[in-house]
């Protein structure tokens, strides 16, 4: 099905050049629409917006909603202001905020200015919380009951209200006063008397504060196994609903970034071939410069010992290898207690315990990694001129000294990143690499020099 998929990929873009569009849109048409998506994406810009100007308009907004922020910003400014109007429009309130987050800011207020003003009521309070917080991502089209509704009433409200509603399932009890007394399943409203209260058959609410967090909002709805989950102010009072489809697209988009970031990049935000290449370039280049400038500490350090290397070459030829495992070994740590801080398995505070962990771990590794130098160079040693016991030691001691130094840092730098609110992604894999040779050739010429006396 792939190669199918493929195969319209290359043909669309010929079929437009050859103005055969009624062509195109049958093809879509008969197209299932994840499939749809997936080819839409790895168009070219104009190619895109010429396909979906032509596609019809049910079938065309059903794709617009499954469309990355990125792409949909990218969409508005390749069609004519009506289809842009509709579209937003159409858009679910926290969705018309991601849309706005990718246009200009002119662009944005113009197309707000045109909602209805119920829309724009709805939109409102979303657009007044900060980016990365939870209120950015929460739905203010829900259906609450009052804890002192009968069952029946609230049933009754349900059917009135939850056809504008983002989920009827989970659906938030409250006091007259909209603060957030619990939360009540419709399973459990159906299955109840409907004489009685909401407040017998409602449970105890899990709700989370509009200003916290994105991530760390949505591992706790996650972790809850929750299908939605009650978004409330200071005071308690419930002003929006947490979809769990919201938390699994939000830590989604957090693993690929750390992804990208732990590979010394940022993340595109989109297919890799929609990706115009200059946004490739911007995403990269950044790094590439921070990493060059501070690759230049491991020249320094190179440079210093410069006499010392001279006076027994054969060191150079384990530098590779000793930078390149403590590297490893660096990343491995910082990767690990990354993932640990994203699912909440670790904290800042416990920056002690992890480093005696991973002082432990290091020097086990090391140790074992260093015996398999030592017996290695050993051996080589009764047949290769240069390759001495002595070598072998200034190996094995090290290759122990590197792994342990270079897990303790891969497991203190991300928790040290979380507690000045920075993103542990960003502060490790890079960045270790480099700390790690330069401090590694240090080490391993300090040894050297004591052991060999030179």
């Amino acid at each position: 099905m792939t190669e199918d998929l493929d195969a319209v990929v290359d043909e669309w873009p010929d079929r437009i050049r050859e103005g055969s569009l009624s062509a195109v849109a049958r093809q879509a048409a008969d197209l299932s629409l994840p499939d749809l998506v997936w080819v839409l994406e790895r168009l070219r810009v104009r190619d895109r917006a010429i396909v979906f100007r032509v596609l019809p308009k049910g079938l065309a907004h059903e794709v617009f909603e499954r469309f990355d922020d990125g792409l949909r910003g990218e969409l508005f400014s390749s069609l004519r202001d009506d289809q842009v109007v509709s579209l937003f429009a159409d858009l679910d309130p926290d969705d018309r905020v991601h849309v706005m987050d990718e246009l200009p800011a002119s662009v944005a207020k113009k197309l707000l200015q045109g909602l209805s003003k119920h829309e724009r009521e709805l939109t409102a309070p979303i657009l007044g919380y900060e980016r990365g917080s939870i209120g950015r991502w929460m739905s203010t089209e829900y259906v609450r009951v009052l804890e002192n509704q009968t069952v029946a009433q609230a049933l009754t409200q349900i059917r009135q209200r939850g056809r504008d509603a983002e989920t009827i399932y989970t659906i938030p009890v409250t006091d007259p006063a909209k603060r957030l007394a619990g939360v009540v399943s419709l399973r459990e409203l159906m299955l109840a008397d409907p004489e009685v209260h909401v407040s017998d058959v409602m449970s105890e609410p899990i709700s989370v504060a509009a200003t916290e967090p994105e991530e760390d909002a949505a591992r706790r709805c996650l972790d809850a196994q929750v299908l939605a989950m009650p978004v409330v102010d200071r005071e308690q009072r419930l002003v929006g609903i947490l979809t769990v489809d919201d938390a699994v697209r939000i830590t989604t988009v957090a693993e690929e970034e750390d992804a990208a970031r732990a590979g010394a990049m940022e993340p595109l935000g989109r297919p890799y071939l929609s990706t115009p290449v200059r946004s490739i370039v911007r995403a990269r280049v950044v790094w590439l410069l921070l990493l060059a400038v501070s690759a230049v500490a491991t020249v320094g350090v190179l440079d210093h010992f410069e006499d010392d290397l001279a006076a027994v070459v054969t060191l150079a030829v384990f530098i590779p290898l000793l930078i390149g495992t403590g590297g490893n070994t660096g990343s491995q740590a910082a990767v690990t207690i990354t993932r640990a801080l994203a699912l909440g398995d670790v904290r800042p505070r416990d920056v002690g315990v992890v480093l005696f962990r991973e002082i432990r771990t290091g020097a086990l590794l090391g140790a074992m990694l260093g015996a398999l130098a030592f017996g290695a160079i050993a051996l080589v040693a009764l047949a290769v001129d240069g390759y001495t016991m002595e070598i072998g030691t200034v190996v094995a001691v090290s290759m122990l000294a590197i792994c342990t130094l270079a897990a303790s840092v891969g497991g203190v730098i991300p928790l040290f990143a979380k507690a000045v609110k920075i993103d542990p992604a960003v502060m490790s894999t890079p960045f270790i690499a480099t700390f790690v040779d330069a401090t590694g050739l240090i080490l391993y010429f300090v040894i050297a020099k004591a052991v060999l006396g030179i």
